[in-house]
């Protein structure tokens, strides 16, 4: 079972040195380097390494907080490692899920984290309670007043709110998107997208479009993202998805991508829903004639 490693640091004049060595000398057969904040979820080196681990590989990090500055975060990563049945381990601190007592701490982690939601939601409405009882009423009072001011800062608010939890999840859909539009019907899209994620944090395609629009305008993605689909041929449509999902991952195997496709409840050229790598190799052979696959 390998051993993956992450190593980041927040600045240009930190180093990864003393955790890369850490994380060697604890076995991992590869090791992640990454320059960025960690309240940047959007990063492309972890984004790269949650996409590509697999079954039985471990995730290893020196410190949690190399991993996630929130808890939040580090329950949602730890979520994804075990959707793809692959464990997480921090050297010094008591976790790793591959172990009973590593699963107990972040069982223990869970419950406090719902706890403390619980008591922030319990305060606030005691709090609006209380206010209500002396006659004091909740709210912005330029808002009730109908203020254009007013209201102008509150809808940018909720921009910013709304692109700080796009950025959250960034590495889901945006390299699928700026690959595969316009080339891809946006249907095709979207189940790509859902492919190798939890039911839980799957796209809808309005949702997915409402994203895409709002990183279109704000320049992270071109604009030809939006572009009209082309006809494409309907013997060329399957090639296209097989070339899309060996794009997003170049050292996925030809049975994984069976899964995926079986999981998009794609069926092969044949009609049938149960695929073969066979037939997953034949379709990327035609993307590559096609010149699908970059």
């Amino acid at each position: 079972m390998p051993l993956i490693g992450y190593a980041r640091v927040s600045t240009e004049d930190q180093t990864p040195l003393p955790q890369s060595q850490a994380l060697k000398s604890a076995g991992c057969v590869e090791i992640h380097e990454e320059q960025a904040s960690g309240g940047n979820r959007a990063r492309p080196v972890l984004a790269r390494v949650l996409e590509r681990i697999g079954k039985g590989d471990t995730l290893v990090v020196v410190r949690i907080d190399r991993l996630a500055r929130s808890l939040s975060h580090l329950l949602e990563v730890i979520e994804r490692l075990e959707a793809k049945g692959a464990f997480f381990r921090s050297l010094t601190d008591p976790i790793d899920t591959s172990s009973p007592q590593g699963k107990f701490t972040l069982q223990i982690l869970g419950a406090a984290a719902e706890f403390e939601r619980a008591l922030i939601r319990e305060r606030t409405k005691a709090g609006l309670a209380s206010a209500r009882s002396k006659g004091r009423i909740g709210g912005n009072p330029g808002l009730r007043a109908r203020d254009p001011a007013a209201l102008r800062k509150v809808r940018l608010a909720r921009q910013d709110g709304y692109m700080e939890r796009l950025n959250e999840t960034a590495q889901d859909w945006v390299p699928h998107v700026r690959r595969l539009r316009p080339d891809l019907a946006w249907e095709d899209v979207v189940r790509i997208v859902n492919g190798p994620l939890p039911h839980e944090r799957q796209w809808t395609q309005s949702r997915l479009l409402r994203a895409v629009n709002a990183y279109v305008r704000d320049g992270f993605l071109p604009e030809t993202v939006l572009g009209r689909a082309g006809r494409r041929d309907t013997d060329d449509r399957l090639p296209a998805i097989v070339a899309g999902i060996k794009g997003a991952n170049p050292e996925i195997t030809l049975q994984e991508i069976c899964n995926r496709l079986e999981k998009m409840r794609e069926r092969t050229p044949r009609g049938r829903t149960s695929w073969q790598p066979s037939s997953v190799k034949m379709l990327l052979e035609r993307a590559e004639r096609l010149g699908l696959l970059g």
